[in-house]
């Protein structure tokens, strides 16, 4: 224990980040209990590192990103769409190239790759995947002027891309806007438990990291 504090007084950045890469390689795995954000970043302490860090860099409130996230993929690394079938059995293809933590496509997924000079991230990294959903709603408020703490209309426009959501495709889609209203409920509801356990998530990280 005292090896680790003399440690990380000296050389406390590369501890750190040597701490976080660790911890972000037994972080695939789906949270246990994906209702409650405090226990989604209890269980992976290195996604709440990484969401802050996506906060601070686009000015993305942390539960916009992740209630959009849990809806599209419920934190899988590894989601892609469902299989389509020709006469129901012969498999076709995927319904489009979404993939990963944040579903997204492969074209928005090289646009923020060459916007962000970010060219080695990956879909189905949580660090990539939430920087990019930050990236995303940071270009939405800019393209269409939609609050980053709208979540609703923020993934709307996740949805149905920028120029699907000045055309008001939406509209069209009960189902769509139901779904919207789903993550807008979800983020409120993050926000409130993030507000409760945010600073004992960082007091547990490090007395866990020095603990031993």
């Amino acid at each position: 224990m005292w090896l680790g504090i003399v440690l990380y007084r000296k050389y406390p950045l590369v501890l750190v980040t040597f701490f976080l890469i660790l911890l972000s390689s037994c972080s695939s795995v789906p949270p246990k209990n994906p209702e409650n954000i405090c226990d989604i970043f209890n269980e992976n302490p290195d996604w709440y590192f990484a969401a802050k860090d996506a906060k601070k860099k686009w000015g993305v409130p942390i539960h916009v990103p992740m209630s959009m996230m849990y809806q599209e993929s419920t934190f899988r690394a590894d989601a892609t769409p469902p299989m389509e079938y020709f006469l129901g059995f012969i498999p076709i293809g995927r319904a489009s190239s979404a993939y990963g933590y944040s579903q997204a496509k492969t074209g928005t997924w090289k646009d923020y790759m060459r916007e962000t000079g970010n060219t080695g991230a990956d879909r189905d990294d949580f660090e990539d995947a939430i920087d990019f959903m930050g990236w995303y709603i940071y270009k939405t408020q800019k393209v269409n002027k939609v609050s980053k703490w709208d979540a609703r209309n923020q993934y709307l426009n996740y949805h149905e891309g920028w120029g699907g959501f000045k055309r008001n495709t939406y509209l069209k889609k009960k189902w769509l806007i139901a779904v919207s209203n789903k993550v807008d409920l979800r983020a409120k509801r993050y926000s409130k438990q993030l507000k409760k356990c945010e600073s004992s998530i960082k007091q547990s990280w490090w007395s866990k990291l020095f603990s031993k």
